[in-house]
């Protein structure tokens, strides 16, 4: 018989029965060295065991009688199956061991196939074949016959998981490097594959091995149960999914069609056919099969490995891997689909595994939400509500990783279709199942996260809800911000359907229902949400504070998340909600502008019509072409590019539907209306990209057919930035321009200056003719004495512009011959009405102004030609103005006579505009004086608390840019003064001042703040008796403008000393802690301070200010309440790092406290019960807050007063006792509401203490006006104030026949 000469070949009868009965007594789990002999003869035929697999398989079909009989076949010609399985387990076992040659691989992957032939014979159970290990032994075989990609470790795609163990809760360790956090090593498969080299015919005879394994066990599972064999069942799983990802499929997974196991060609074929068989009844009743399945593929869909011994591991996310993911989904919605019933209560255990497991990077959680949302889609609307309700309990987790996976899952869900309640859904659910709920109760609630990363995370995703396809979603996010009052749920129901019951979480590894413990004060706004209303005004209002978030990713998602509110009408776009993303281009942060400009960029693009949108864009972007960061530049002047520079074409290209086009012409011609100011910022733009040749021939003749029609301002706007670096003009389109402007009665005045502009820049290509032609234009426009300011500005700077040469004596008599005929001129006209007897009589005091704004530009050109009439003559105005400053800058003399009267002026003076000049003129002579003018920043400094706040905004930008440049030294009062500005009763100039002091200022002296502390305290206070401080000379008038003495002013000192301690570095803290102990406490102790009235009030703010939170170093601050830290092993490195140093610092200050405070503070107290001092209590709250560091140590550290400490600890306890009182009562009042309580200064109850009047600041804020110090600086770069503005449109002078009008309004 075929059969029986086929096992000759193994040689049965030669092996030794006492090696047969060591093999089955080590159970399969060890085999001694077979035979030499016998071995080299069954290895002379490769295909043994092909062969004898090829004639035993017609014995295992079910329909083939003589299958019955195989193993009489076997009885009757001396063939035991004992010998044969031990045989086929030694070739087996060879294939496990180390670095295995491929001929022991084959043959191991072969005599499994057999074995498991075997086992598909009916009988097999009877004649013991069936072995547990053995068994189990065979399933490994695939994984362990296939080879590792050479030279590589194995695992390498093993990405360590952010998770600890999910059974003893532990964290893993950090890594030591970088390169072996992407990978994890098996010890004992280190060296498995060196020096193991295979073809690739080699890897497709192994392949071929692994899919007779595969297809045997298939068949074998068809008939073979495996109900009572739980461990094997768990093997089969193990095995199938692990091939599900072990190569590609060719074309579409499909599970719909039933198909024999031949017709399967790829192995995560086979593997998906074998998990439904495993699914099926036949394998064991109930759902523990499917639980097994269900279980297994959760890994896959979460893309992690599992290993034995081992915690699961994260797959990087690779093409097979992410596939693998997706053919899992497709399985398991087939079984959801054929077993219904069955699997509903797994699917939905699926789900919440799936969120209990998941890691907190960003790719995996997107992956994992996608798959949630296939998942819930599954379910009926019962289940799904259920599961809608468990997740609202989970996002209210205190992990990280689970709010944050809760909002991706919420964004997913909310893609699909909104579920509509039926029958089957039970009352208490149907609140779940709107969307309405997933946008309000989960991503809305989740915006006051205490975890920054959540609070970002929620405003992105509220942003993505917009954007997306559901009108539901959009519908309800319009309703957070309609006027209406909306409610989140009907009050009664809710409080019943969404009370959690207080159960222990259970572990995820059990693939059980995961019930959630309840968790409290995990967001701020968790307590009444679901029976509140919110107003649109007060919904606004935090995404402003989001916008100030201390975190940088919370200020770009709520930029985000504001953006799409104003592209889809939530809120109007109006120049306030606009300066909400324009304010933030010049946040400290430079990703957060750069998010900025984009969002703004997606704005315009979306509304490129809207006037406010465009205005807002351009206040944003021109000053981000001048910040300090290079890549802010970039980002900038790729915008502009983009939006502007990319569409301008020639005038028959031009289409009124081409929207790209519109816009770009609309912009510039805002920058010709509202926005001229920003100008200056526009022109660096252009000298940017003068090098880079931007500007063509063809794009500078396309831009010169636009200077005549409705868009020619745009047009010269835009040839006045390129004509200095663009190739050759066509000069006679400009000048005939230039001609028309001088011969037309009514003209711009925009577009004329930005002629003027391109006229000088074309000056040295002129001919002589040319040039003395248009000389004699200019000369005879400004003798009239009829242009508007800005353009007698712009025409004498052409006119110096044409007097350029190589010679330097020719272009100063061109300078001397026509400014100064023009200064001749003007000192004429002001002697004749100003000096003469009865000139005044008839002045026509616009014509004054304007011969005296023509003597100051043109006198600066030719200052020989100045004499002293005019110096006369200017001195006989009654007022100063601008003028005078201007001729100081060329004369010092008179620099000298005028300073005084500047500092008189700025005292006295009624005028806004006069005080206004004045300090730009002052501050202008301080650069080219500095010794002399110096002596003046008092004065000057004193208009900070002018009483017109435009002054005030004007002083502290000229001081700012004194003290950047180092004009300007802090001395004397001068830093008090500016520090008295953050108390200032305008917002924007608060805000302005912040931005000078902490960006500009601070970084520049970093020891600035902490060098002045004391002496602020004893400033701000008013207190001259101490020796050293507060010693600088101040009128009675300053010193009344500038007090903040007594209690009605305690809480504007307070708003100071917290901005400047809030900017203190930790070292700066610890010493300023000391010297206020040593410099105001002890002086009172040692009575070198009395303590009258003054000093109790002095003594009161000192204790306040140590009890302050911002004066608690950083390193003794945990993480922010609620805040659940990083769940990364370099995370829990910086944590470990952080306690060391904590408890390092804490022994340190410890040390210095006993050393150095509390001999001056027994000291102290007991001089104040002497006296009966109020200030007594200001040092019981100081101790009462420091004690809480010590709060065990009391005792101990006041051993020297041992009523101190009595006192100290009762107050501690009471402290604790009101504290914990006021928690419950807040618990207890359930209200919600947007507004910020405010909170004392020191955080103590029972004592008084200080009230900040301005919350406590995000981070530094850019604010509106800051952009003011990029745009100015100092002498000619200052517009001078004018109570009137100059009309856009001027009369030039020349006869109309219809308008007699001097100036018409445009």
């Amino acid at each position: 018989m075929e059969l029986i000469r086929a096992l000759q070949l193994l040689k049965l009868n030669s092996v030794s029965l006492a090696w047969v009965d060591a093999v089955w007594g080590f159970e399969f789990t060890h085999t001694d060295p077979l035979d030499p002999v016998i071995e080299e003869e069954i290895k002379e035929d490769p295909d043994v065991f092909k062969t004898i697999y090829k004639q035993l398989l017609p014995f295992s079909a079910e329909d083939d009688d003589d299958a019955r009989s195989v193993w009489v076949v076997f009885g009757e010609n001396g063939v035991s199956a004992k010998p044969l399985v031990a045989v086929l387990s030694y070739f087996i076992l060879r294939a496990k061991a180390k670095s295995p040659s491929l001929e022991q691989r084959l043959c191991g992957l072969q005599a499994a196939s057999l074995y498991l032939l075997l086992l598909k014979i009916p009988g097999s159970v009877a004649n013991k074949v069936y072995h547990q290990i053995l068994f189990d032994t065979c399933l490994n075989m695939p994984l362990k016959c296939w080879p590792q990609d050479s030279g590589k470790k194995r695992k390498k795609d093993c990405l360590k998981s952010s998770q600890g163990d999910p059974k003893t809760g532990k964290r893993s360790k950090p890594p030591k490097k970088v390169s072996e956090e992407q990978m994890e090593i098996d010890d004992d498969e280190d060296d498995e594959e060196q020096g193991v080299y295979f073809s690739p015919q080699d890897l497709l005879k192994l392949r071929e091995g692994i899919v007779l394994l595969v297809r045997t066990l298939l068949r074998l599972l068809e008939r073979f149960s495996l109900r009572d064999k739980p461990q094997s069942a768990d093997s089969c799983v193990q095995l199938f999914t692990q091939l599900t990802n072990f190569e590609p499929v060719i074309g579409d997974l499909s599970f719909s069609q039933e198909r024999n196991v031949d017709q399967l060609q790829s192995l995560p074929e086979l593997s998906y056919h074998g998990l439904g068989l495993l699914c099926s009844t036949i394998h064991g009743e109930g759902d523990e099969c499917r639980r097994r399945v269900f279980r297994k593929l959760l890994y896959v869909i979460l893309m992690m490995k599992t290993q034995e011994r081992s915690k699961p591991c994260l797959l990087a996310p690779s093409q097979a891997v992410c596939g693998a993911r997706d053919q899992a989904m497709l399985f398991i919605g087939h079984i959801v689909d054929k077993q219904r019933e069955a699997a509903l209560p797994l699917l939905r255990i699926l789900v919440q595994h799936i969120c209990h497991q998941m890691v907190e990077k960003s790719e995996y959680r997107v992956s994992g939400a996608q798959a949630v949302g296939k998942l819930m889609a599954k379910m009926p609307c019962q289940d799904y509500a259920a599961i809608i309700k468990w997740l609202y309990s989970y996002s209210r987790n205190n992990k990280v990783a689970f709010r944050m996976f809760a909002l991706d899952v919420a964004l997913v869900l909310l893609e699909q279709s909104e579920r509509d309640v039926d029958d089957t859904v039970d009352p208490e659910l149907a609140v779940f199942l709107p969307h309405r709920f997933l946008v309000h109760n989960i991503i809305y609630n989740h915006r006051n996260d205490v975890s920054p990363t959540v609070r970002g995370h929620a405003l992105h995703c509220l942003a993505q809800c917009l954007e997306l396809g559901s009108q539901n979603a959009t519908k309800c996010v319009h309703e957070l911000f309609s006027n209406s009052a909306q409610t989140m749920l009907e009050s009664g129901r809710s409080e019943q359907t969404l009370k959690r019951r207080e159960t222990v979480q259970k572990t995820a590894l059990t693939f059980r229902t995961i019930e959630l413990t309840k968790h409290k004060s995990i967001t701020t706004t968790h307590r009444s949400v679901m029976n509140s209303s919110l107003q649109n005004e007060e919904t606004l209002t935090l995404f402003k504070k989001h916008v100030s978030d201390p975190k940088t990713n919370a200020r770009k998602s709520a930029l985000e998340t504001v953006m799409s509110l104003l592209k889809h009408g939530v809120i109007s776009c109006s120049a306030e909600n606009l300066s909400i993303l324009s304010d933030r281009c010049r946040d400290p942060a430079v990703s957060v502008k750069k998010k900025a400009m984009q969002c703004l960029m997606d704005l315009l693009a979306a509304l490129p019509e809207n006037r406010e949108v465009q205005e807002a864009w351009l206040r944003a972007v021109l000053p981000a072409v001048m910040d300090s960061e290079s890549s802010v530049q970039e980002k900038a002047l790729e915008c502009l590019d983009h939006v502007v520079i990319a569409h301008i074409k020639s005038q028959g290209k031009y289409r009124d539907d081409d929207t790209s086009q519109k816009l770009a012409w609309d912009l510039l011609g805002l920058m010709c209306e509202k926005c001229q100011h920003l100008s200056r910022c526009f022109s660096k733009s252009f000298s940017v990209w003068a090098p880079q040749q931007k500007f063509t021939p063809g794009f500078v003749n396309g831009l010169l057919s636009h200077t005549e029609g409705e868009r020619a301002a745009a047009a010269w706007l835009l040839l006045a930035k390129i004509a200095s670096c663009s190739p050759k003009l066509n000069y006679g389109t400009v000048l005939d321009t230039w001609e028309n402007t001088i011969r037309s009665p009514v003209v711009s005045v925009t577009m004329t200056c930005h002629i003027l502009s391109v006229l000088g820049d074309i000056a040295s290509n002129l001919n002589d003719d040319t040039k003395t032609r248009i000389v004699d234009d200019l000369m005879g426009w400004l003798k009239t004495f009829s242009l508007p300011l800005e353009v007698i500005s712009s025409c004498v700077d052409t006119l110096v512009r044409f007097s350029r040469s190589d010679n330097t004596q020719d272009t100063l008599r061109f300078l001397d011959r026509f400014c100064g005929e023009l200064v001749s001129v003007c000192e004429s006209y002001l002697s004749a009405v100003i000096l003469q007897e009865k000139g005044a009589e008839n002045i026509n005091e616009d014509l004054l102004v304007k011969h005296l704004h023509t003597l100051g530009v043109a006198s600066l050109h030719c200052p020989s030609k100045v004499g002293k009439r005019i110096f006369l003559v200017v001195q006989s105005v009654l007022t100063p103005s601008e003028q005078p400053g201007k001729l100081c800058l060329q004369h010092e003399e008179l620099m000298l006579k005028y300073l005084p009267v500047f500092a008189r002026e700025l005292e006295v003076g009624t005028e806004l505009a006069v005080r206004s000049n004045v300090v730009v003129v002052m501050c202008d002579l301080c650069v080219r004086y500095t010794n002399t003018v110096t002596r003046y920043i008092p004065n000057i400094s004193a208009c900070l608390r002018d009483k017109d706040p435009i002054v005030r905004e004007q002083t502290l930008i000229m001081l700012t840019n004194l003290l950047q440049e180092e004009y300007v030294k802090w001395k004397g009062a001068l830093f008090f003064r500016f520090a008295i500005v953050l108390v200032d009763p305008d917002p924007a100039i608060v805000d302005l001042c912040e931005y000078c002091l902490v960006d500009l200022l601070l970084k520049k002296s970093p020891l600035m703040f902490s060098q002045h502390f004391i002496e602020c305290i004893f400033h701000f206070n008013s207190y001259e008796k101490h020796k050293k401080y507060n010693k600088f000379l101040q009128t009675e008038s300053e010193k009344s403008r500038f007090s903040l003495k007594g209690r009605q002013n305690q809480g504007k000192r307070f708003r100071i000393y917290r901005f400047l301690l809030k900017n203190f570095t930790d070292e700066q803290r610890f010493n300023i802690t000391t010297k206020i102990c040593q410099d105001i406490l002890a002086t009172f102790v040692d009575s070198e301070l009395p303590l009258d009235s003054d000093g109790s009030e002095l003594l009161a703010d000192t204790f306040d200010i140590l009890s302050l939170k911002e004066m608690k170093l950083t390193a003794m601050s945990g993480p922010a309440a609620g805040e659940e830290p990083q769940e990364d092993e370099m995370a829990m490195a910086k944590a470990v790092l952080q306690v060391a140093q904590k408890k390092l610092v804490s022994q340190v200050q410890k040390r210095n406290f006993v050393e150095n405070v509390i001999p001056i503070i027994i000291s102290l107290k007991n001089m104040l019960e002497e006296q009966h001092s109020p200030v007594l209590k200001h040092l019981m709250a100081y101790l009462q807050v420091t004690m809480q560091e010590y709060r065990s140590e009391v005792k101990e550290l006041f051993a020297a007063d041992e009523q101190l400490a009595a006192e100290v600890e009762y107050n501690l306890k009471r402290f604790e006792k009101e504290k914990q009182q006021q928690m419950e009562n807040q618990l207890a009042s359930f209200t919600f509401s947007p507004q910020r309580n405010a909170t004392n200064v020191g955080g103590q109850t029972g004592f008084a203490s200080p009230l900040s009047p301005r919350g406590t600041k995000g981070p530094a804020q850019t604010p509106k006006s800051a952009d003011a110090l990029r745009r100015r600086t100092f002498a000619g770069m200052l517009t001078p104030f004018r109570t009137h503005s100059s009309p856009t449109v001027f009369s030039t002078g020349k006869p109309n026949n219809n308008n007699n009008t001097a100036y018409t309004e445009q």
